[in-house]
Protein backbone atom coordinates (compact mmCIF):
# COMPACT_ATOMS: atom_id res chain seq x y z
CA UNK A 1 0.00 0.00 0.00
CA UNK A 2 1.49 3.45 -0.99
CA UNK A 3 0.23 6.85 -2.15
CA UNK A 4 -0.13 7.38 -5.97
CA UNK A 5 2.68 9.86 -7.37
CA UNK A 6 1.77 13.53 -8.26
CA UNK A 7 1.78 12.56 -11.78
CA UNK A 8 -0.42 9.60 -11.86
CA UNK A 9 -2.52 11.38 -9.33
CA UNK A 10 -2.78 14.33 -12.41
CA UNK A 11 -3.33 11.78 -15.26
CA UNK A 12 -5.40 9.47 -13.60
CA UNK A 13 -7.46 11.42 -11.17
CA UNK A 14 -6.91 15.24 -11.17
CA UNK A 15 -7.71 15.31 -14.57
CA UNK A 16 -11.10 13.65 -14.45
CA UNK A 17 -13.49 15.23 -12.66
CA UNK A 18 -16.70 15.25 -14.21
CA UNK A 19 -19.14 17.64 -14.63
CA UNK A 20 -17.62 21.41 -13.49
CA UNK A 21 -19.66 22.78 -10.87
CA UNK A 22 -19.51 26.79 -9.56
CA UNK A 23 -20.23 26.16 -6.04
CA UNK A 24 -16.72 24.07 -5.97
CA UNK A 25 -14.17 26.69 -4.39
CA UNK A 26 -11.46 23.89 -3.93
CA UNK A 27 -11.19 20.65 -5.24
CA UNK A 28 -8.99 17.73 -5.91
CA UNK A 29 -5.16 18.39 -5.91
CA UNK A 30 -1.99 17.61 -4.91
CA UNK A 31 -1.31 17.32 -0.83
CA UNK A 32 -5.09 19.17 -0.58
CA UNK A 33 -6.98 16.33 1.94
CA UNK A 34 -10.33 18.01 1.93
CA UNK A 35 -12.67 19.78 -0.81
CA UNK A 36 -14.38 23.03 -0.18
CA UNK A 37 -18.13 23.67 -1.57
CA UNK A 38 -20.17 27.04 -1.02
CA UNK A 39 -23.36 25.73 -0.14
CA UNK A 40 -25.38 29.40 0.52
CA UNK A 41 -25.05 28.55 4.31
CA UNK A 42 -21.17 28.20 4.53
CA UNK A 43 -18.44 26.57 3.21
CA UNK A 44 -19.06 22.80 2.88
CA UNK A 45 -15.45 21.28 3.80
CA UNK A 46 -15.79 17.41 2.75
CA UNK A 47 -12.91 14.36 2.90
CA UNK A 48 -12.90 10.61 2.73
CA UNK A 49 -10.34 8.12 3.66
CA UNK A 50 -9.89 4.39 3.94
CA UNK A 51 -8.29 2.23 6.72
CA UNK A 52 -7.41 -0.90 6.03
CA UNK A 53 -4.45 -1.85 8.13
CA UNK A 54 -3.99 -2.18 12.56
CA UNK A 55 -6.95 -3.65 11.71
CA UNK A 56 -7.94 -4.69 16.19
CA UNK A 57 -8.29 -0.42 16.37
CA UNK A 58 -9.49 0.21 12.61
CA UNK A 59 -12.59 2.22 14.15
CA UNK A 60 -10.73 4.43 16.17
CA UNK A 61 -8.30 5.46 13.33
CA UNK A 62 -10.52 6.01 10.93
CA UNK A 63 -12.78 8.54 12.45
CA UNK A 64 -9.84 10.30 13.76
CA UNK A 65 -7.95 10.27 10.18
CA UNK A 66 -11.20 11.83 8.29
CA UNK A 67 -12.11 14.15 10.61
CA UNK A 68 -8.58 15.25 10.91
CA UNK A 69 -8.61 16.36 7.67
CA UNK A 70 -11.72 18.46 7.74
CA UNK A 71 -10.24 20.18 10.92
CA UNK A 72 -7.13 20.56 9.51
CA UNK A 73 -8.66 22.43 6.73
CA UNK A 74 -10.31 24.56 9.24
CA UNK A 75 -13.36 22.91 9.47
CA UNK A 76 -15.82 22.21 12.34
CA UNK A 77 -16.38 18.33 11.96
CA UNK A 78 -20.33 16.66 12.12
CA UNK A 79 -21.08 14.05 9.70
CA UNK A 80 -19.33 11.33 9.12
CA UNK A 81 -20.60 8.64 6.14
CA UNK A 82 -19.22 5.04 7.05
CA UNK A 83 -18.51 2.08 4.66
CA UNK A 84 -17.30 -1.20 6.06
CA UNK A 85 -16.57 -4.16 3.95
CA UNK A 86 -15.88 -7.31 5.68
CA UNK A 87 -13.63 -10.51 4.02
CA UNK A 88 -16.63 -12.67 5.47
CA UNK A 89 -19.65 -11.94 7.32
CA UNK A 90 -18.07 -12.27 11.25
CA UNK A 91 -20.35 -10.89 13.71
CA UNK A 92 -17.68 -10.13 16.04
CA UNK A 93 -15.24 -8.20 13.94
CA UNK A 94 -18.38 -5.95 12.70
CA UNK A 95 -19.15 -5.52 16.19
CA UNK A 96 -15.86 -4.61 17.27
CA UNK A 97 -15.91 -2.08 14.52
CA UNK A 98 -19.11 -0.65 14.74
CA UNK A 99 -18.25 -0.06 18.72
CA UNK A 100 -15.24 1.64 17.92
CA UNK A 101 -16.62 3.57 14.74
CA UNK A 102 -19.97 4.75 17.50
CA UNK A 103 -17.96 5.28 20.94
CA UNK A 104 -15.12 7.57 18.83
CA UNK A 105 -17.53 9.68 17.17
CA UNK A 106 -19.50 10.11 20.02
CA UNK A 107 -16.65 11.25 21.89
CA UNK A 108 -15.34 13.56 19.56
CA UNK A 109 -19.20 15.05 18.75
CA UNK A 110 -19.86 13.48 15.49
CA UNK A 111 -22.67 12.01 13.88
CA UNK A 112 -23.06 8.70 11.77
CA UNK A 113 -25.50 9.52 8.60
CA UNK A 114 -25.05 6.56 6.67
CA UNK A 115 -22.67 4.59 4.70
CA UNK A 116 -22.57 0.97 3.93
CA UNK A 117 -22.15 -2.42 5.13
CA UNK A 118 -20.91 -6.04 3.67
CA UNK A 119 -19.04 -8.39 3.06
CA UNK A 120 -16.65 -8.76 -0.12
CA UNK A 121 -15.19 -11.94 -1.49
CA UNK A 122 -11.01 -11.33 -2.13
CA UNK A 123 -10.41 -9.18 0.89
CA UNK A 124 -7.79 -10.10 3.03
CA UNK A 125 -8.76 -7.99 5.68
CA UNK A 126 -11.42 -5.77 6.81
CA UNK A 127 -11.57 -2.32 4.99
CA UNK A 128 -13.28 0.69 6.50
CA UNK A 129 -13.66 3.68 4.09
CA UNK A 130 -15.37 7.14 5.92
CA UNK A 131 -16.32 10.48 4.73
CA UNK A 132 -16.69 13.52 7.14
CA UNK A 133 -18.34 16.59 6.55
CA UNK A 134 -18.39 19.71 8.49
CA UNK A 135 -18.42 23.48 7.68
CA UNK A 136 -15.73 26.10 8.10
CA UNK A 137 -16.12 30.22 7.70
CA UNK A 138 -12.10 30.40 6.89
CA UNK A 139 -10.98 27.55 4.59
CA UNK A 140 -7.34 27.11 5.19
CA UNK A 141 -5.40 25.32 2.19
CA UNK A 142 -2.20 23.20 2.42
CA UNK A 143 -1.08 25.16 -0.83
CA UNK A 144 -1.13 28.78 0.83
CA UNK A 145 2.08 28.64 3.32
CA UNK A 146 3.99 32.09 2.98
CA UNK A 147 7.94 32.87 3.19
CA UNK A 148 9.06 33.95 6.41
CA UNK A 149 6.26 31.72 8.45
CA UNK A 150 6.73 29.67 10.82
CA UNK A 151 6.27 26.33 10.95
CA UNK A 152 4.61 24.50 14.46
CA UNK A 153 4.31 20.65 14.97
CA UNK A 154 1.98 19.83 18.14
CA UNK A 155 2.26 16.94 19.93
CA UNK A 156 5.30 14.82 18.03
CA UNK A 157 6.42 12.48 15.06
CA UNK A 158 5.06 9.35 14.81
CA UNK A 159 1.91 8.95 17.57
CA UNK A 160 0.00 6.92 15.11
CA UNK A 161 2.83 4.82 14.11
CA UNK A 162 3.78 4.23 17.89
CA UNK A 163 0.09 2.67 18.99
CA UNK A 164 0.02 1.24 15.79
CA UNK A 165 3.40 -1.12 16.40
CA UNK A 166 2.35 -1.66 20.21
CA UNK A 167 -1.24 -2.92 19.01
CA UNK A 168 -0.04 -5.41 15.99
CA UNK A 169 3.82 -6.13 16.62
CA UNK A 170 3.61 -6.72 20.23
CA UNK A 171 5.64 -10.03 19.83
CA UNK A 172 8.58 -8.28 18.28
CA UNK A 173 9.09 -5.67 20.39
CA UNK A 174 10.56 -6.26 23.74
CA UNK A 175 8.90 -3.62 26.45
CA UNK A 176 7.54 -4.06 29.91
CA UNK A 177 3.73 -4.01 30.12
CA UNK A 178 3.75 -0.22 31.24
CA UNK A 179 5.29 0.69 28.09
CA UNK A 180 3.14 -1.00 25.74
CA UNK A 181 0.39 0.80 28.22
CA UNK A 182 1.64 4.00 27.55
CA UNK A 183 1.59 3.58 23.52
CA UNK A 184 -1.15 1.62 23.35
CA UNK A 185 -2.56 5.07 24.84
CA UNK A 186 -1.63 7.13 21.72
CA UNK A 187 -4.68 5.84 20.24
CA UNK A 188 -6.67 8.29 22.43
CA UNK A 189 -4.79 11.09 20.72
CA UNK A 190 -5.02 10.66 17.47
CA UNK A 191 -7.79 13.62 16.78
CA UNK A 192 -6.16 17.52 16.12
CA UNK A 193 -9.22 18.33 15.94
CA UNK A 194 -8.63 20.95 19.40
CA UNK A 195 -5.30 22.07 17.97
CA UNK A 196 -6.62 22.94 14.38
CA UNK A 197 -9.25 25.09 16.13
CA UNK A 198 -6.77 27.11 17.64
CA UNK A 199 -4.40 27.71 14.82
CA UNK A 200 -7.69 27.92 11.99
CA UNK A 201 -7.92 31.75 12.80
CA UNK A 202 -3.95 32.38 11.87
CA UNK A 203 -2.84 29.51 9.84
CA UNK A 204 -1.50 30.15 6.59
CA UNK A 205 -1.55 26.84 5.73
CA UNK A 206 -2.19 23.57 7.63
CA UNK A 207 -1.85 19.67 7.39
CA UNK A 208 -2.17 16.73 9.24
CA UNK A 209 0.81 14.28 8.80
CA UNK A 210 -0.35 10.53 7.76
CA UNK A 211 0.90 8.40 5.55
CA UNK A 212 4.84 8.64 5.35
CA UNK A 213 4.95 10.86 8.82
CA UNK A 214 5.94 13.98 9.59
CA UNK A 215 8.28 14.36 7.13
CA UNK A 216 6.38 13.33 4.35
CA UNK A 217 3.86 16.21 5.81
CA UNK A 218 6.49 18.90 5.05
CA UNK A 219 6.94 17.48 1.83
CA UNK A 220 3.50 17.81 0.60
CA UNK A 221 3.14 21.40 1.80
CA UNK A 222 6.39 22.40 0.58
CA UNK A 223 5.36 20.88 -2.84
CA UNK A 224 1.69 22.49 -2.59
CA UNK A 225 2.55 26.07 -1.73
CA UNK A 226 6.10 25.89 -4.04
CA UNK A 227 8.03 27.07 -1.08
CA UNK A 228 11.19 25.51 1.11
CA UNK A 229 10.65 24.10 4.88
CA UNK A 230 13.35 24.99 6.49
CA UNK A 231 14.11 22.91 9.95
CA UNK A 232 15.98 25.54 11.84
CA UNK A 233 14.04 25.56 15.01
CA UNK A 234 13.83 23.28 18.30
CA UNK A 235 14.38 19.69 16.83
CA UNK A 236 11.45 17.01 15.35
CA UNK A 237 9.75 16.30 18.39
CA UNK A 238 9.29 12.69 19.03
CA UNK A 239 8.48 10.54 22.64
CA UNK A 240 11.04 8.35 23.96
CA UNK A 241 8.28 5.52 23.72
CA UNK A 242 8.13 6.31 20.01
CA UNK A 243 11.84 6.21 19.37
CA UNK A 244 12.07 3.05 21.34
CA UNK A 245 9.52 1.18 19.21
CA UNK A 246 10.60 2.78 16.17
CA UNK A 247 14.25 1.51 16.59
CA UNK A 248 12.89 -1.69 17.73
CA UNK A 249 11.42 -2.33 14.49
CA UNK A 250 13.88 -0.55 12.71
CA UNK A 251 11.88 2.61 11.30
CA UNK A 252 12.53 6.06 10.63
CA UNK A 253 9.82 8.16 13.58
CA UNK A 254 10.20 10.97 11.24
CA UNK A 255 8.82 8.95 7.93
CA UNK A 256 5.98 6.36 9.90
CA UNK A 257 2.11 6.75 10.03
CA UNK A 258 1.88 10.23 11.92
CA UNK A 259 -2.07 11.28 12.72
CA UNK A 260 -2.23 12.64 16.04
CA UNK A 261 -0.06 15.88 14.76
CA UNK A 262 -0.57 18.92 13.22
CA UNK A 263 1.55 21.23 11.01
CA UNK A 264 0.53 24.74 11.26
CA UNK A 265 2.35 27.59 9.07
CA UNK A 266 1.33 30.84 10.58
CA UNK A 267 2.83 34.60 10.18
CA UNK A 268 6.25 35.05 12.53
CA UNK A 269 4.49 37.53 14.73
CA UNK A 270 1.54 34.93 15.50
CA UNK A 271 3.81 31.98 15.99
CA UNK A 272 4.67 32.76 19.56
CA UNK A 273 0.79 33.62 20.56
CA UNK A 274 -0.16 30.47 19.11
CA UNK A 275 1.94 27.97 20.98
CA UNK A 276 0.98 30.47 24.30
CA UNK A 277 -2.93 29.28 22.90
CA UNK A 278 -1.78 25.76 22.14
CA UNK A 279 -0.49 25.25 25.59
CA UNK A 280 -3.62 26.84 27.36
CA UNK A 281 -5.09 24.07 25.95
CA UNK A 282 -2.89 21.29 26.73
CA UNK A 283 -1.54 20.94 23.91
CA UNK A 284 2.64 20.77 22.94
CA UNK A 285 3.62 22.07 20.53
CA UNK A 286 7.24 23.53 19.30
CA UNK A 287 8.77 25.85 16.66
CA UNK A 288 10.85 23.51 14.14
CA UNK A 289 11.52 25.95 11.42
CA UNK A 290 10.53 28.68 9.34
CA UNK A 291 9.36 28.89 5.17
CA UNK A 292 11.34 30.38 3.17
CA UNK A 293 11.48 30.94 -0.63
CA UNK A 294 12.62 27.90 -3.19
CA UNK A 295 16.22 27.86 -2.80
CA UNK A 296 16.91 25.04 -5.60
CA UNK A 297 15.75 23.47 -8.53
CA UNK A 298 12.33 22.19 -6.85
CA UNK A 299 10.65 22.75 -3.43
CA UNK A 300 11.92 21.26 -0.51
CA UNK A 301 12.36 20.14 3.25
CA UNK A 302 15.57 21.54 4.23
CA UNK A 303 17.01 19.71 7.43
CA UNK A 304 21.23 20.48 7.72
CA UNK A 305 21.94 21.45 4.73
CA UNK A 306 19.80 18.56 2.91
CA UNK A 307 17.34 18.81 0.34
CA UNK A 308 14.21 16.49 0.56
CA UNK A 309 11.89 16.84 -2.67
CA UNK A 310 10.59 13.93 -3.40
CA UNK A 311 7.30 12.14 -1.74
CA UNK A 312 8.31 10.10 1.38
CA UNK A 313 7.27 6.24 1.13
CA UNK A 314 6.15 5.39 4.50
CA UNK A 315 8.21 2.77 7.05
CA UNK A 316 5.51 0.78 8.51
CA UNK A 317 3.80 -0.78 4.84
CA UNK A 318 6.94 -3.05 4.80
CA UNK A 319 6.19 -4.82 8.27
CA UNK A 320 3.04 -6.12 7.29
CA UNK A 321 4.30 -7.46 4.39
Amino acid sequence: MSKLSPAELEQYVFSRTGDANENLLVGPREAEDAAAIETGAGTLVVSTDPVSLAVERIGRIGVAVASNDVAASGGVPEYVVSTVLLPEMDEDVLDTITRQLHATCKRLGLTIVGGHTESVAGLERPLLSLTCLGYTDRFVSTTTATPDDRVLLTKGAGIEATAVLASDFQEQIDADEATFERALSFFDELSVMAEAAVCTPVATAMHDPTEGGVLGGLVEIARASDVDLVLDGEPVPVRPTTREFCAAMDVDPLRVLGSGALLTTVPADEAAGTLDALEEEGIAATDIGHVGAVSGNAPAVVQNGQRRTEMVQDGMYALWE
